[in-house]
């Protein structure tokens, strides 16, 4: 036990669903059973040791017999996905387990689903935490009961109720292709996804939330807990504290970090420094009031820790980091730390998106959604939107890639003026599935107004016949009667006999009044300047619109919008084909 760390866990799910509150209650029980002076504080996560979990699930560990090895919990003390995709490392996500929260009385939300597609996205096991069960009509709270015991002591018909709550979860699930059920229930927790019903506010169901966390990790995680000598984590956040300067909270994975040793972090290029101070928030009892450090000379995985260091200037949040011992070992972890950042952040060549995102983590799940999705992607870089992003976005051709994609990465007031002032469409969104949405569904949008306005533009295939008896003016110009017989006829289009151009159609008029076109059965009277009837044309004379070359080319893109008879026309025509 001595060289395995604790599982992280990051708490996901819809907002309003009680992610917070849950962390809250986890930490604030964890205080109350933890004995003074003894609380182990850690910057960005909270704490949860075996003998604590032993405390609050033991009969439950008993009842199922489990016999627990890891040395705790450690909980990031930040909810949601964002907190989720800033922790990468090579070949996935820092957080060895989630807490999907889902609301018992309402189910699946939108974030909701965000949150399951991302762990899907990234392997990640998760269990249910079906919260707000004191929400639930009748219901009679058990302070800091287990659920089963809470369960045990309501009457039949909330029974019912509950248990019809949290099947509709586990129906939720089967719609999105995971197989679950009570966790209680479970026959294979290799292939069920655990739902445990809660209530953060009551404190029941976290005995039983500890007990599955605790049971999953030591069943099917053991072996990934092992901690080696080299020491690694993911940069949470960089922010200047006062009496520090710059520091970086700093969750650490694997190894121990030591006072002194040498720390190379993810940037433009890789920064190299020295690790000055090894800081821990002083033991009290709330983390989240704690704003006083006390150092401490090294601190093992898994572990939150805020460092105190000169050069953090150009560290990335959600980088990794990796700490040595000696100078000789830095080029080696350069050379791990810039290959994890060149993956991630580029600029290419062709013609794509730009992507911004608030850690290297996020951008990383945005490149391979977008990957995915068939988009191509220009430039992916963290941090906020620049006035270069919209600068060289503007030299993509392609108009539906002339956009910037920002996934929680500061636009400021100035670039987004910037981006209307140069025909840049720059999208925010705190949601990455919404983000991408927005974008497809504005890339849709233009399509269909350039098919719009190209359909107004393009010469129509169109076939009229001269009506017999509506000759109003033989030239100069000629002025007669026609029926569209297929197709669209507008003004401008150019009309030929047999192969044979005759002149192009000055105007139309319907009743009496100036028209924009005519369609099939529409009988108008039409004018040519050129054009001599009984020289160039005669009653009953059946006239095509001539279609310039580079028409045919549209007409093919737009194909699907044409009439049956404009689809007949070019049909017909040796020039048009659909290969």
């Amino acid at each position: 036990m001595a060289n395995m760390r604790s599982p992280i866990i990051v708490v996901v799910g819809h907002s309003d669903h009680g992610k917070t509150t849950l962390l809250d209650r986890i930490r604030g029980t964890t205080v109350t059973k933890q004995e003074p002076g003894m609380l182990t504080q850690h910057t960005g996560a909270s704490y949860v040791p075996l003998d604590v979990i032993k405390k609050i699930s033991g009969n439950l560990l008993d009842k199922f017999k489990i016999d627990l090895q890891i040395p705790g919990l450690l909980f990031i003390d930040t909810p949601g996905h964002k907190a989720f995709l800033g922790m990468r490392k090579r070949g996935g996500s820092v957080s060895d387990l989630s807490i999907l929260v889902v609301d018992i009385t309402e189910g699946f939300q939108e974030q909701t689903d965000e949150s399951l597609k991302i762990l899907k996205e990234t392997k990640t096991p998760f269990i249910v935490a079906a919260t707000k069960l004191d929400r639930l009509r009748g219901w009679y709270p058990n302070q800091d009961s287990s659920f089963l015991d809470s369960f045990a002591r309501q009457r039949d018909e909330i029974k019912s109720d509950a248990e019809a709550a949290v099947y509709k979860i586990v129906s939720q699930l089967s719609e999105r292709g995971f197989d679950s059920e009570r966790f209680d229930r479970i026959s294979n927790f290799g292939k069920q996804v655990a739902v445990v019903p809660l209530s953060s506010s009551t404190g029941e169901g976290i005995p039983d939330l500890l007990m599955v966390l605790s049971g999953l990790a030591q069943q099917f995680l053991k072996d990934k807990l092992f901690v080696s000598d080299r020491a690694k984590g993911t940069v949470l956040e960089v922010k200047e504290v006062k009496g520090l300067g710059l520091t970086i909270d700093v969750i650490i994975y694997d190894g121990v970090v030591r006072k002194g040793d040498y720390i190379v972090a993810g940037g433009g290029e890789p920064v190299v420094t020295k690790v000055k101070a090894l800081l821990e928030p002083r033991k009290m009892q709330d983390i989240r009031t704690e704003k006083q450090f006390e150092p401490v000379d090294e601190i093992s995985a898994a572990a939150g820790v805020k460092i105190s260091a000169i050069g953090l200037e150009k560290v990335i949040a959600g980088s990794p980091i990796i700490f040595v011992g000696s100078e000789s070992e830095v080029e080696a972890a350069k050379a791990e730390v810039q290959q994890f950042v060149e993956e991630v952040q580029f600029d290419r060549n062709i013609e794509g998106v730009t992507l911004c995102a608030d850690t290297l983590g996020s951008l990383e799940a945005m490149i391979k959604i977008l990957n995915d999705e068939g988009i191509p992607i220009k430039k992916a870089e963290a941090g906020a939107v620049s006035k270069q992003d919209v600068v060289e976005c503007q030299n993509v051709k392609e108009k539906s890639r002339k956009a910037i994609l920002s996934f929680n990465a500061p636009v400021s007031l100035e670039i987004e003026q910037m981006g209307k002032d140069s025909g840049i469409k720059i999208f925010y969104s705190e949601i990455i599935y919404r983000l991408i949405e927005e974008y497809k569904e504005w890339v849709a949008a233009e399509k269909a107004a350039d098919m719009k306005r190209m359909e107004g533009e393009v010469t129509h295939p169109c076939e009229v016949k001269i009506l017999r008896g509506c000759i109003f003016r033989q030239s100069n110009p000629a002025v007669f009667g026609v029926e569209v017989q297929r197709g669209i006829l507008r003004p401008g289009v150019t009309l030929a006999r047999d192969g044979k151009t005759i002149d192009r159609v000055k105007g139309l008029e319907k009743e009496g009044k100036a028209a924009d076109e005519a369609r099939r059965g529409d009988k108008v009277a039409v004018s040519m300047e050129n054009a001599t009837v009984g020289r160039h044309i005669n009653e009953g004379d059946v006239l095509r619109a001539v279609i310039p070359k580079r028409d045919f080319v549209i007409l093919k893109d737009i194909f699907n919008r044409l009439t049956e008879d404009e689809k007949e026309l070019l049909r017909e025509s040796k020039l048009f084909s659909l290969e």
